[in-house]
C-alpha cells in the first residue's frame, strides 16, 4: 500500500510540473481527462481495496488520476481539494471523512468550474449544487439488513441484549447504519442495545472497545459492528475472554471483506452485510460525463447482497477482491 501511495504522490508532483497550464488540456486526446481523487485513509482492507479499484479503473478508462490520501484527517482532504483546483483538474472526486465542514472548499471548486463527485460517503452543505452526485452504498439499507437477520436469528429468544460498535462519529455510514438498524428493532421490548461505542472503523479500536465492554459485563448476546475491521478486532477480544464468537455471541458485521466471509464460513460470524468498495468503474464513467458537461444521477447506489449462516452457496463464492491482506 505504501508503494501505491508513493507512486500516486509522484503522479501528483509530475502533474503539478507539467499539467497546470491552460494549454495542456487542449493537447490531450479527446478521451483523456484529469480526475483529482482524495481518499480519506487506509484504515481497513475495505479502504485499501477501494483505493486499488479506483486506481485500476482510472487506467482502464484512460483517465489521468491525481491521488492523495488524507490519512483520516479532514484538513488533509481540504488541502488536497484545493491542490486539485490549483491544478485545474476536470473533475474532483472524494470520499469525505465526515459530513460537515465542506461548504467553503467546495464553493471554491464551483467557482473554478470544476464538478465534484462524492464517493462512499455523503456530506451536509447549505448549497446542494456544490456537488454533482454521489456513488456508493445505501447505508440505511445496510442497517436494515443487519436488523432483519437479527430478527430472524433471534425469533425464538426472549431476551436480546446488543452491543454496538459504530464507525467514525458524524460519518454517513455511522449515522445511517445505526438508524437503519435501530428503526427495525424499535418497539419490540425484547431487543435492548446496552452499549454503543465508537471504534472509528479501526481494527485496533474494535478490539479495544470489546475488551473494555467485556471487563464490565458478559451479559449480552449480540455484537452489531459497523465494519469488518472492527469486527475482526472484537473477535480477537471475545476469544481472549474465553467466549466463542458466532455461538456465545451472535456477530453481525458490515463490509464483506474476504476475511469476514472466511470467518462466516467458519461459524465465527453469523451475518455479513455487503458494502462493496469496488466502485471505480462507476466513478470513472460518471467523471467522464461530468467532464463532458453532461448531467448524472444525484445518487448511484451499488448493487449488494447480504451473506449469512443461512446461505447454502458460501463455499462457491468467488474471491471478494478485497480484505485478504495480512495485518
Amino acid at each position: 500500500m505504501k508503494r501505491i501511495i508513493a507512486l500516486a504522490v509522484l503522479t501528483c508532483f509530475l502533474a503539478s510540473l507539467f499539467g497546470c497550464s491552460s494549454g495542456d488540456n487542449a493537447t490531450q486526446s479527446a478521451k483523456s481527462i484529469i480526475v483529482g481523487f482524495s481518499q480519506l485513509g487506509s484504515e481497513s482492507g475495505w479502504r485499501v481495496g477501494n483505493t486499488n479499484d479506483i486506481m485500476a479503473a482510472a487506467q482502464r478508462a484512460n483517465v489521468q488520476l491525481l491521488f492523495m490520501n488524507a490519512d483520516q484527517k479532514q484538513e488533509n482532504q481540504i488541502k488536497a481539494i484545493r491542490s486539485f483546483i490549483a491544478s485545474r483538474v476536470d473533475v474532483i472526486a472524494f470520499a469525505p471523512i465526515v459530513e460537515d465542514g465542506w461548504d467553503n472548499v467546495l464553493q471554491e471548486a464551483k467557482d473554478a468550474g470544476i464538478p465534484v463527485l462524492l464517493t462512499d460517503r455523503m456530506i451536509n452543505v447549505k448549497d446542494s449544487s456544490l456537488y454533482a452526485g454521489f456513488v456508493g452504498s445505501n447505508f440505511l439499507r445496510e442497517g436494515q439488513e443487519a436488523a432483519e437477520f437479527l430478527l430472524k436469528k433471534t425469533a425464538d429468544m426472549d431476551r436480546v441484549r446488543i452491543v454496538e460498535i459504530t464507525g467514525t462519529e458524524d460519518s454517513t455510514p455511522m449515522k445511517e447504519r445505526k438508524e437503519g438498524f435501530e428503526n427495525q428493532i424499535a418497539g419490540n421490548p425484547k431487543y435492548e442495545i446496552i452499549d454503543t461505542v465508537s471504534g472509528d472503523f479501526l481494527r485496533s479500536k474494535g478490539k479495544e472497545c470489546m475488551r473494555n465492554i467485556l471487563k464490565e459485563t458478559h451479559d449480552f448476546n449480540v455484537l452489531y459492528s459497523h465494519n469488518d475491521a472492527m469486527t475482526l478486532g472484537a473477535i480477537e477480544a471475545i476469544e481472549e475472554a474465553g467466549l466463542q464468537p458466532g455461538k456465545d455471541i451472535i456477530i453481525i458485521t458490515v463490509d464483506g471483506e474476504q476475511r469476514a466471509i472466511d470467518l462466516l464460513k467458519q461459524g465465527k460470524i453469523n451475518c455479513v452485510v455487503e458494502c462493496t468498495p469496488l466502485i471505480g468503474d462507476t466513478v470513472m464513467a460518471l467523471a467522464k460525463k461530468l467532464a463532458a458537461g453532461e448531467s448524472i444521477p444525484r445518487i448511484t447506489y451499488s448493487v449488494e447482497r447480504t451473506f449469512s449462516e443461512y446461505d447454502t452457496d458460501l463455499d462457491t463464492l468467488p474471491p471478494r477482491g478485497y480484505g485478504d491482506e495480512q495485518d
